[in-house]
């Protein structure tokens, strides 16, 4: 079947579009054509989008993507001609990616990558539309902490420990996408994505720049878990959508690494937040039940294949964000 005709902009489907990357994602996304943000708010926020509603090329729908849908036949969408012009791009972003939300949503989680997922990939069948798939370097498995992990990077993972939820989830996902690939002869991209970071995550996810923000400008103790010598990785949010798009706008396939190869320890970090924010905080260690080494990211792969790599400052990143979690927090109020 030829491709559609575009009228005058391309049609964007972003599933998970209310979420922390989607939202950001839509905000690029709109300046250039017609998104439609898909979302059914389980960890998506309408307050990351509510901004968009009043721009003619953006349309939210409330839907959860594990069930099946028929864009041409929702009416707010008319405008965008899908059944003349169908849809030329789809992001797949739908699924709890903070420990704190798919340990408190498993099920929902494996959902989201596996039955959502395949919906999202027969709309991109329908209309034969390129597909990128947001997955995780939780597929890299138990093996991978502190170290600097290649796409080809495989080890063991346990399908019974507490995370696997997750884990598992994306390796599913990331071979469900690769076998619409082959059999379908369809456009379908995977990037693995790395601790990104910025305006919009919620202080409550139980993530480690956010939970510090929020403890450093009450004046709580920052936890690192792990020691003085743990370490990790951390790039913009700004940083990763251009990232994602420049994989959308390539021939690879995937999969490739998006993150940062600026190695850094967490008490770094807390140290670095607590002199943004001007606090008086001080650091305290926990153990981790599941282990403090992260995998680092090797992003040779994108820096050849997309020509990208991170290059926002981590202190100008953390500044940005302490800025709109203040602000957007109320985290200053009196008693707080």
């Amino acid at each position: 079947m030829p491709k559609k005709a575009i009228f005058d902009k391309k049609n964007i489907l972003v599933v998970g579009g209310a979420g922390f990357i989607g939202s950001h994602l839509c905000d690029e996304l709109i300046k250039t054509a017609k998104v439609i943000c898909l979302d059914n708010f389980l960890t998506g926020d309408e307050s990351n989008i509510s901004h968009l509603y009043q721009n003619s090329d953006f349309v939210f729908v409330n839907h959860d993507i594990n069930s099946a849908i028929d864009l041409e036949k929702l009416p707010e969408l008319v405008k965008f001609k899908i059944n003349f012009q169908g849809i030329q791009e789809i992001y797949s972003l739908a699924s709890p990616d903070s420990p704190k939300f798919y340990l408190n949503h498993p099920i929902e989680t494996l959902l989201a990558n596996s039955i959502g997922l395949k919906n999202t990939l027969e709309l991109a069948v329908k209309y034969q539309a390129k597909l990128l798939f947001a997955s995780s370097p939780s597929v890299y498995g138990e093996e991978a902490g502190g170290k600097l992990v290649k796409e080809d990077f495989v080890s063991r993972l346990n399908q019974l420990g507490p995370r696997a939820c997750y884990a598992e989830a994306k390796r599913f996902g990331e071979t469900l996408v690769d076998s619409y690939r082959k059999t379908k002869q369809l456009d379908a991209k995977i990037v693995r994505i790395f601790n990104c970071y910025g305006p919009r995550q919620k202080l409550d996810d139980g993530r480690m720049i956010p939970e510090m923000i929020k403890n450093a400008v009450k004046g709580d103790d920052l936890v690192v878990y792990g020691d003085k010598k743990s370490f990790g990785s951390y790039f913009y949010v700004v940083d990763l959508i251009k990232g994602l798009t420049k994989m959308m706008e390539s021939n690879e396939a995937g999969p490739i690494n998006i993150g940062s190869d600026w190695k850094i320890t967490f008490t770094e970090v807390a140290q670095k937040i607590i002199t943004l924010c001007g606090s008086n905080s001080t650091i305290k260690y926990e153990k981790a039940d599941w282990g403090a080494d992260q995998p680092l990211a090797d992003i040779s792969l994108a820096k050849e294949k997309l020509g990208w790599f991170p290059i926002i400052l981590i202190d100008e990143g953390l500044k940005e964000t302490i800025d709109y979690l203040r602000a957007s927090q109320n985290l200053l109020e009196p008693g707080k």
